[in-house]
């Protein structure tokens, strides 16, 4: 009966190395393994063993059972996408598959990410469940400010950040002065939901702090960072506004771009694109975190990451960036 196992098993090897499709593969498990087969025959002998012979060959079977199932599988995936009687015609074209690209908030992230490493600044990340100190004690917003209501809250303490502001409060609590970081991520804020608001975006967050840094930094950084994100000749506007954690605060603008500031449907014939706030750190949040601002001074700015992508790519719809729609994807190789 051992001869006969190992012939079986022989077999077995030869006829799916033999076999053509998957079909004949197939054959060949039935009529080795289904219920008339030639292993199920030889099961059916070990009644007319002896007592002491038929443990050793009951083992010897299931090892031919389990090496025809092991050739049968490969056999089925060697054979895969075939049919009885195909071939594989190599002069056939092969299938085009399309290949991945970076999203273009990655892509934009990278751009900008990329300007501001090159002038000395560390990227940093922070969490996106925050607490309110971080994302607004800290940052000297009053407990009755409006802002504490524009939120997405877990419980009195916790809640999803509004902005990226909450990493610069964190990095200052680790280390002492100097500073100079970008922290970009996602914030969360319920805003009723249009083509140029979401409840999800990205912000990138500036922060540089150490002994004499003033508004003439400030101006200097953005200012270049303008021209190597929109060209040597776009020019740059502040207008004095007010955010609690800055003082003084202004709003930033470039010229537009895509009219070189004439005025255009993209700057609403403004000639301007207001990219973000900026201003001087607030005392108060120097203090917050332990730096001394009778000798500390430093500068912050915010960016809206979903802004400048729509600016690079004349993008009229935030939404889009969010549908994961492969179309609108695609546009970007």
């Amino acid at each position: 009966m051992e001869r006969d196992i190992e012939a079986l098993v022989e077999d077995a090897r030869a006829r799916i190395a033999s076999a053509s499709s998957r079909d004949e593969v197939q054959l060949v498990a039935r009529e080795m393994l289904g219920r008339k087969g030639g292993l199920t025959a030889l099961l059916r002998g070990l009644g007319g063993l002896s007592a002491e012979e038929r443990p050793r060959v009951g083992k010897l079977v299931n090892e031919a059972r389990d090496a025809i199932q092991a050739l049968i599988d490969e056999g089925l995936a060697a054979k895969a996408g075939q049919t009885a009687g195909s071939k594989v015609d190599v002069a056939l074209p092969g299938r085009l598959h399309r290949p991945g690209v970076a999203h273009p908030l990655t892509r934009a992230l990278e751009e900008i990410a990329g300007i501001f490493i090159g002038m000395g600044f560390t990227l940093v990340e922070g969490p996106e469940i925050e607490d309110d100190w971080h994302n607004y004690t800290a940052l000297n917003i009053p407990d009755d400010h409006p802002a504490r209501n524009e939120c997405f809250r877990f419980s009195d303490r916790w809640l999803l950040r509004t902005e990226t502001s909450a990493v610069q409060i964190r990095t200052m609590e680790r280390q002492p002065p100097p500073v100079r970081i970008i922290c970009p991520g996602r914030c969360y804020r319920p805003d009723e939901v249009d083509s140029t608001h979401m409840h999800t975006f990205h912000q990138i967050e500036g922060l540089m702090v150490d002994e004499g840094i003033s508004m003439a930094d400030l101006k200097g950084v953005l200012a270049l960072y303008g021209r190597r994100a929109f060209g040597e000749h776009v020019k740059m506007r502040f207008r004095p506004d007010y955010f609690p954690f800055v003082e003084p605060g202004a709003e930033v603008s470039y010229t537009c771009h895509e009219c070189a500031g004439e005025g255009c449907a993209l700057c609403k014939q403004t000639g301007w694109i207001e990219v973000g706030g900026a201003g001087m750190v607030h005392p108060n949040v120097l203090r917050n975190v332990g730096y001394d601002p009778e000798r500390y001074t430093g500068f912050a700015f915010g960016l809206g990451l979903e802004r400048m992508a729509m600016l690079s790519h004349k993008i009229d719809d935030i939404r889009l960036f969010l549908e994961n729609d492969a179309r609108f994807l695609r546009q970007f190789v």
